[in-house]
Order: C-alpha cells, then structure tokens, then sequence
C-alpha cells in the first residue's frame, strides 16, 4: 500500500494529523477513532498509536500544533486590534485546531510541548496587551482574549452570520473593538 510506504518513510504522523482535522472540522472532536484514523491512512489500527499512544496524546498534539500556528499569527499584528483580527483569522482558518486548543477536557494539560506551546501564545497576547499600558495587566489581557474568543467562537458556529453579512469578519472585528461599550461619563 502506497500509505503503508510512506508511514515507513516517517509521513504516517503527518497524515493521522491531517486525517483527524478533516474529522474534528466536519464532525468534532468526540468523533475520532484512531482505528478510524488509521484506516483513512491505510495503516494498522495499532500504527497511530506508535506516534500518539492514545486519542488523548493525538489531541494534545494537535492542540500543540495550533497554539504553535497562533502564536505565529500573532506575531504578525501590529497593535492589540490587529491582534484580534489575527485570532479571527487564524480560528477561520484553523477551525479543527482552534476546536481542540482550548479543551483541557481533550488534551493532556501537562504535557511539555502543550505547555510551551500555550505559553508562546500566551506571551504573544501578553505582549499586545502590555503596549497599552494601564494598572492591570491580567485583567487587561483576559478582557482582550475574551473578546477575540468569543467573537471566533460565535463566528465558527454561525452565530455572527447576521452582523457579519457579506463583510470581512476581521473588519468586522476590528470595528466592534474600536466600538465603547459604555457612555462616557460626564
């Protein structure tokens, strides 16, 4: 078998990878099967398992993954709006990863590579965050990751298909983060 081949050449990682995303994408997370994985890849049921040990460990690896795609799309903001437009895009784009990332029921939340992972995302929207400044920079961030989350939450799940129309999500976004949430006080 041609896939059986390229498992031996190192490529059966890869392809588990991009099988379960397919997955995750059309259907979520709660349906991957590794045995259902491995016939996709036209391997042995046990063949994942030599990569990933369990349905867990496969998780966590992709959940590696996009925190490590995220945190390179962050870095290519140039302020704290930018940035969120740059969460929007990425869960657009990412939608299978951005199911999985922030899972800690799906995922081995200690493991070393995760833990990295999450904290170079973490630093990323840090950093945004610190360029405003204010007295509190913890609470500044969980504001700013909030909005960007829920905003990619409720647009994955159509739910913003109303407000977005036919316009560019990221702008959309960009707009609603620039928009005061409060009058001003006199």
């Amino acid at each position: 078998m041609t896939n059986q081949r390229a498992y031996h050449h190192g490529d059966l990682r890869r392809a588990v990878i991009a099988a379960a995303l397919d997955v995750i994408a059309a259907e979520g997370p709660s349906a991957l099967s590794l045995r259902d994985l491995a016939r996709r890849a036209g391997v042995s049921h046990a063949a994942p398992a030599h990569h990933f040990g369990d349905r867990t460990g496969l998780l966590t690896a992709i959940a590696t993954e996009g925190h490590i795609l995220l945190a390179g799309e962050l870095a290519e903001s140039s302020d704290l709006r930018d940035m969120g437009a740059h969460y929007i895009r990425f869960a657009t784009r990412h939608p299978a990863h951005f199911q999985v990332m922030f899972r800690p029921d799906l995922v081995r939340s200690d493991d070393l590579e995760l833990v990295a992972a999450r904290s170079l995302t973490a630093e990323r929207l840090a950093g945004g965050v610190a360029a405003l400044g204010g007295p509190d920079p913890q609470l500044a961030f969980t504001a700013a990751w909030s909005m960007a989350h829920g905003f990619a939450t409720l647009l994955l799940t159509g739910s913003l298909d109303a407000v977005i129309g036919g316009r560019d999500p990221e702008d959309v976004f960009r707009a609603a983060a620039a928009t005061p949430l409060a009058p001003p006080r006199p």
